[in-house]
């Protein structure tokens, strides 16, 4: 980003906050060799900067992935002794294996020892769903160190948004279905590229939107466009500040992962967001998302990696009143505000680290 390089320290102030920024390798590729190099070069950045630099800390907060940085953490917690409080938005070493970046076995076996020592090692592990609670104390992590708090979105942005639609997204009558953020292999979108042919076959008046980018936005564009499907339209990454206008512009909000055992346990951080600008969910992701949707009564649940079913839910809802999805949406949006909003999480983070500082000597 402008303004930024590659140093040993950078630092900044935002408000009163003090913020140092430490070196990495940037690497958001497919390249696993680069990918490696990103996570290690941060992990020895934290490492070093903890044991060397800031010696003196009341706490340390980790968000995981990726849980290198955590592991840099303990580490550097054997010398320091300062508490730490794990944030874990993606369960390793089963993502690893669920997205297909790492097919080794023993190495798999290897990050799932690391990822139980330092599990241990922590005060407090906050997990993002209630299957990934369950799943951590199956692994043997006691219950009085786990803290479930599924996540808010930055309402206040997404529903203030401040941007113009662009001509591409406007142009075009009927149903819009936006899927926004990272095209990936565990988004398994050619899914969702194989329910828009379904729907064109039935219906001229349904178009989905793909906004954001990823490893595999190219690939997904160039069979969008050698195959023909006029209803799949491409646009680029947009920041935080102007999404919510796509968001609250759509008239369906896609999620889709594959269907794996991991992400039936996972709630993506974008239902909060597509819950909180009141737009209907097309929920293709089992378990606990699913049941999130669901509890909210916010859209419609379909099986992941089944274009036939997303078609069918497509083609639904284009055939419902504009009153019935405005509806569904207003449930959405009630329900993340009574239960999800930013302020309902932040006050439970704010517990977990006040929580943590009192049961050290001393505090």
């Amino acid at each position: 980003y402008e303004g930024y390089k590659i140093r040993p320290i950078q630092t900044e102030v935002n408000g009163a906050i003090n913020i140092t920024r430490l070196p990495l390798y940037p690497s958001h590729n497919s390249n696993s060799i680069e990918r490696v190099l990103n996570y290690l070069s941060f992990m020895t950045s934290v490492f070093f900067y903890l044991l060397f630099r800031r010696r003196r800390a009341d706490l340390i907060y980790v968000y995981s992935p990726p849980m290198t940085v955590g592991l840099a953490v303990a580490v550097a917690q054997l010398i320091r002794r300062t508490p730490i409080v794990l944030e874990v938005q993606d369960m390793w070493p089963d993502s690893l294996a669920a997205t297909g970046m790492v097919r080794n076995k023993w190495l798999l076996r290897s990050v799932g020892v690391a990822c139980n020592w330092l599990y241990r090692r922590c005060a407090t592990i906050v997990v993002q769903s209630p299957g990934f609670h369950k799943l951590l104390q199956e692994r043997g992590m006691p219950e009085e160190k786990l803290v479930t708090i599924l996540g808010w979105a930055e309402e206040d942005v997404l529903r203030n948004p401040t941007t113009n639609l662009p001509q591409e997204f406007g142009d075009r009558d009927g149903l819009r279905i936006v899927f926004a953020g990272t095209m990936g292999k565990a988004q398994a979108l050619g899914n969702v590229l194989e329910a828009a042919k379904l729907v064109a076959q039935q219906r001229s008046d349904v178009t989905f939107y793909f906004i954001g980018g990823g490893i595999e936005r190219d690939n997904l564009k160039e069979k969008a466009n050698s195959q023909g499907i006029e209803n799949a339209v491409f646009l680029p990454r947009v920041p935080l500040s102007e999404i919510g206008a796509y968001l609250s512009a759509a008239d369906a909000l896609l999620v889709h992962l594959r269907d794996d055992p991991l992400f039936a346990i996972t709630i993506p951080s974008k239902c909060q967001a597509y819950l909180s600008v009141g737009i209907p969910i097309l929920m293709c992701v089992k378990g606990d998302a699913a049941n999130l949707v669901e509890n909210a009564n916010g859209g419609i649940v379909v099986a992941p990696e089944n274009p036939a079913a997303l078609a069918a839910a497509a083609i639904k809802l284009a055939g419902s009143t504009a009153t019935a999805r405005a509806e569904m949406g207003a449930n959405g949006r009630y329900y993340y505000d009574s239960q999800l909003s930013k302020a309902h999480g932040m006050s439970a983070i704010a517990n977990v680290l006040l929580d943590a500082v009192s049961k050290q000597p001393n505090k």
